[in-house]
């Protein structure tokens, strides 16, 4: 792969600042359905701990991060030991990588790209599994186990981006079962868990004290609207929490984002409020999305909802950029490795705010 074809493969929705410079670095009147973030927005109470905690941004921020750790294992029912702090989710999956060295690595596809991107720079070599249109892109665990030979870390996303597809904890058990045996790592990436009502059949944490080869990545920016903050977690098997502890930088997470998770996780009218409305809306906007023409979504589990769009006569690329000049801002999923250049997501934001996508996305088609 070429440098500019290994940079294109790796390009991110939600890059705003890269449109805005483009028109003269102007933001207002932009919808970003491209970053699949909580459209509720940022929480009174997170913007206010924030606020009251600029004052200690003199001071270096606590390298334990106690009172983060504490409200991430009250929230989640994890013991603070299996829990590793990150800016971000995906520092911590370069940090893993790196500390653990795989050699081989197993990523069904489509998925995030850093799964891949991570594991090269730890020396990798990839290996797809490739998921099904004509299935919804649904996860095969049997399949998954039979390409197991060989490979020493396996990346599952759960809700998986950007299909949208969901494994229950007992399909995932399976694959854990059989990685264990085999000496083999499983990376299950719950960053969008906690738009789900009621995750309790889909969660890999009560498997935690059981099989020390998994290791669940949860991004807390989704969720909280906090991207530009950065901060996530990992919850590992004891040891592997030590070495990540050890590889990591001391003050990965900053001040502000600790206080803001500690705010965010004990928000439980903000947790309840953006569940209930975003799950409204992506089923509005999946069955709105379906009446249109030649446009074909995939059923969403989650906050975004990837559409094919090769009956539309419209390329990702092509559609993207019609839309962004009529300021709305969609993923071209073209660069996804299993994906066509048909295909597109779009987050789901509120009622409104879908109503003009809908109404942009049919005057281009019509």
């Amino acid at each position: 792969m070429s440098a500019d074809n290994q940079a294109a493969s790796f390009v991110h929705g939600g890059n705003v600042h890269a449109w805005a410079r483009e028109r003269g670095g102007a933001l207002a009147g932009v919808l970003d359905f491209s970053a699949n973030i909580n459209p509720l927005g940022l929480a009174g109470s997170v913007r206010e701990a924030i606020t009251q905690s600029v004052s200690q941004v003199i001071h270096y921020p606590d390298v334990e991060a106690v009172t983060l750790k504490a409200a991430i294992s009250s929230y989640y029912d994890v013991d603070v030991e299996h829990i590793t702090a990150g800016n971000g989710a995906v520092e911590l999956l370069y940090v893993l990588t790196h500390t653990l060295r795989p050699k081989r690595v197993l990523i069904p596809a489509p998925a995030f790209s850093e799964y891949e991107r991570a594991a090269t720079a730890a020396g990798a070599e990839i290996e797809y599994a490739f998921l099904s249109p004509e299935n919804n892109f649904a996860f095969d665990v049997s399949s998954l186990c039979s390409r197991l030979n060989g490979v020493d870390m396996v990346f599952i996303g759960n809700p998986n981006n950007p299909t949208g597809t969901l494994l229950t904890v007992r399909q995932l058990e399976r694959l854990l079962f059989a990685a264990k045996k085999a000496g083999i790592m499983v990376i299950v990436d719950e960053s969008f868990m906690d738009f789900i009502i009621g995750d309790r059949e889909y969660t890999c944490r009560p498997l935690l004290k059981q099989y020390d080869n998994l290791v669940i990545l949860h991004s807390l920016t989704k969720f909280y609207a906090i991207p530009g903050l950065r901060l996530g977690f990992a919850l590992t098997h004891r040891d592997l929490t030590a070495k990540l502890h050890a590889a990591k930088d001391p003050w990965n997470v900053n001040s502000l984002a600790q206080a803001a998770g500690v705010a965010a996780l004990t928000d439980k009218e903000y947790q309840q409020k953006s569940r209930e409305i975003v799950n409204h809306e992506k089923n509005i906007l999946y069955a709105s999305l379906k009446a249109l023409p030649g446009v074909h979504p995939f059923p969403p589990s989650v906050n975004y909802i990837l559409i094919n769009t090769r009956q539309t006569s419209y390329s990702a690329a092509h559609l993207r950029q019609t839309l962004a000049e009529r300021n709305i801002l969609i993923r071209d999923c073209s660069n996804y490795p299993g994906l066509s250049p048909y295909y597109i997501r779009v987050a789901v934001k509120l009622n409104e705010q879908n109503k003009i996508l809908l109404e942009r996305l049919e005057q281009v088609l019509r």
